[in-house]
């Protein structure tokens, strides 16, 4: 089987490869890697920045700026991009690594032998969602808001038993690898996404751009999330968890750091038959009791911490005084 890197296509033209930042911002892409370097350049000081070349993840060709380069890494360790930083002289050209989790930082250092000396872990971050009212119609609001391959093969079946079992719930469907400019990655789900469209309790939407899923996170109650790859982060938790969502995910790579205890976390499972049982049984078991004064209690408290602790106001700063030591340096 041909390794796919993190954005699920591997690129097979010059068209489709990166830009020099390590982006696809180029072809239109809007994934969670746009995403952060955009919020680094409308919140980091812009002199410090002007400082250096920052590249996310994917090296192209030859390092010719004459500015220290930063490697700040998205990807997983095994991504065909990153095993160049198996090499002591390839890593040589960065003047620092930038993991966005310390589970990532540990599978490359386990991994790829890099030093933990040689990077430093600064978190994701997300502008927090506005403070709201979760809708009480008696419906249940579960939301999927990530690409297909993460889990969205595990959460179908179980949304359609936990229907037929008269839960009172509805699911929105915001996914598409559209999201990176490469909508053909979506055809080996079209059967799939034909099922949610024909279910009256469910709705795919496609992919839409992020103001929208922000929107749609302020009605959601949910996030499912039965998460079958390996995250090093997870924008979409995040912002889940600002929105005051209660996330359903396995302890699976970096989800129980991102989640920092909030999330309703069970046991990852290889095998999807197990995985998908043992994921509704929590489903079920959440639906009935969000709305309990300590479900309740903890979604406020999971706000004030998610704001707080992933927002750009605080992830900024972080950024503004790495970069600023290394320029002292």
């Amino acid at each position: 089987m041909t390794k796919l890197n993190v954005t699920g296509l591997k690129e097979k033209s010059k068209n489709l490869g990166p830009g020099p930042d390590g982006t696809y911002a180029h072809i239109g892409a809007r994934g969670g890697t746009e995403m952060m370097m955009d919020g680094l350049r409308r919140y980091a000081d812009p002199t410090l920045l002007d400082k250096f070349n920052i590249i996310c993840s994917r090296v192209t060709g030859k390092l010719e700026s004459d500015k220290n380069h930063i490697l700040w890494l998205h990807d997983t360790w095994d991504d065909p991009e990153s095993q160049h930083l198996n090499d002591e002289v390839s890593r040589k050209r960065f003047k620092k690594l930038v993991f966005v989790s310390n589970y990532q930082q540990m599978t490359y250092n386990l991994g790829l032998g890099i030093p933990h000396s040689e990077g430093v872990v600064l978190p994701n971050a997300v502008d927090p969602i506005p403070v709201h009212a979760k809708p009480k119609d008696g419906k249940i609001n579960l939301i999927y808001h990530t690409t297909p391959h993460r889990g969205l093969e595990l959460l179908i079946p179980v949304v359609e038993h936990l229907l037929n079992a008269g839960f009172p719930i509805h699911l929105d469907v915001y996914s598409s690898f559209s999201i990176y400019g490469w909508a053909q990655r979506d055809e080996p789900y079209q059967e799939l996404f034909q099922r949610i469209r024909d279910n009256p309790n469910m709705t795919y939407h496609g992919y839409q751009p992020n103001d929208i899923i922000r929107d749609a996170l302020k009605k959601a109650h949910i996030y499912a999330y039965p998460n079958i790859w390996p995250e090093t982060s997870a924008i979409s938790v995040i912002e889940a968890m600002s929105a005051g969502c209660t996330v359903i995910c396995p302890n699976f790579a970096a989800l129980p750091e991102t989640t920092a205890n909030f999330a309703a976390m069970y046991p990852f499972m290889e095998e999807h038959n197990p995985h998908a049982n043992r994921f509704a049984g929590v489903l079920a078991e959440v639906i009935n009791g969000y709305w309990d004064e300590g479900n309740q209690n903890k979604l406020r408290f999971q706000k004030i911490y998610t704001d707080n602790f992933y927002s750009w106001e605080l992830r900024s700063r972080q950024w503004n005084s790495f970069l600023s030591s290394l320029v002292e340096k």
